[in-house]
């Protein structure tokens, strides 16, 4: 497994979040540092009879 981190830019999103790699790291403003950092597309999953969620990061944005 890789570490990482999902980025959601919030109420101006483009309505789906990004997976980062590396460790969160945060800029002086107390936000995530990612200038320069690939992103991949991230899908989910949901199972219909229990709920149970899965996400997984997919191809490069």
């Amino acid at each position: 497994m890789e570490e990482g981190f999902v980025e959601d830019s919030g109420e101006y999103s483009q309505g789906f979040s990004r997976w980062i790699p590396g460790p969160l790291e945060r800029g002086i403003f107390g936000g995530a540092r990612r200038m320069g950092k690939p992103r991949r597309a991230i899908r989910a999953f949901r199972c219909q009879r229990c709920g149970h969620l899965e996400l997984y990061a997919g191809e490069w944005l």
